[in-house]
């Protein structure tokens, strides 16, 4: 199957192209593109594309732009690291929909989907179905987080958090009021179980929440400064690649 990658970050595009490779040798990745107007302009004509894996953040907009100019009728499998886009990927005719980190049974699922639909003589998976059902399921987000403190567990509100960073492998939540608490946890595990239209992973040391954000500066080479009402122990900056998105979640 000729596969089409949509993938605004160069690392996420070969970490995917390894792991179809591994997981599904069959589909021949024939081109990757990083940008809704990449896109939109690839499709102006005629190509031959069996399957696309299609970030929803690109670096110039959200990927539903794309359907605003483009007629496409490839099979779409979304892959993005939030989760409440699933309903706006379903209605755009997507077939699956992957949270990152991608892994390679949840990559396995989609793609035989896909064959599936392409071949409707295919028995369906049971564990598949139950995945789908699960997606669409209104996601529950952590409310308190427990600290703990010599020998208690101390509560603390999610809604109290301005930002949490981590410095030498250490992870520091702060909170509107400047008081800083350690948490044994990676940012990874705790972005997954924040709200995403409250708090934003800013880049690979920080994440912030929406009601912090004070001011947003515009830097060289089209990086943004963001300031927060709590003071930071270094300056947060998004990446250039991920100005659209930051844009479109503190807009949101």
């Amino acid at each position: 199957m000729n596969t089409l990658i949509i993938e605004d970050e160069q690392i996420a595009a070969q970490n995917l192209q390894r792991l179809i490779a591994e997981v599904e040798p069959e589909l021949k990745v024939i081109d990757t593109l990083q940008s809704v107007e990449d896109t939109i302009e690839y499709f102006s004509q005629p190509v031959s594309v069996d399957l696309i894996f299609m970030d929803i953040h690109l670096a110039d907009g959200i990927a539903f732009h794309i359907f605003d100019k483009a007629t496409i009728n490839s099979p779409i499998i979304f892959t993005t690291a939030y989760d409440q886009y699933a309903l706006e990927a379903f209605k755009a005719g997507g077939m699956d929909y992957l949270l990152k980190p991608i892994s390679a049974d949840d990559l396995r699922r989609a793609v035989e989907k896909v064959q599936r639909y392409v071949n409707p003589q295919k028995p369906i998976d049971p564990a598949m179905v139950a995945t789908m059902l699960d997606i669409m399921q209104p996601r529950k987000y952590k409310s308190y987080f427990l600290i703990p403190v010599r020998d208690k567990l101390i509560p603390l509100k999610v809604n109290d958090i301005a930002y949490i960073y981590v410095v030498e492998k250490v992870t520091h939540i702060v909170t509107f009021d400047n008081q800083t608490h350690v948490i044994d946890k990676p940012l990874d595990a705790i972005i997954s179980q924040l709200d995403p239209t409250n708090f934003f992973r800013a880049n690979r040391q920080y994440i912030i929440s929406h009601q912090a954000v004070k001011d947003i500066s515009i830097w060289p080479l089209s990086k943004l400064h963001i300031t927060l009402t709590v003071p930071t122990p270094e300056k947060i900056i998004i990446s250039r690649a991920r100005t659209s998105e930051f844009k479109n979640w503190y807009t949101t």
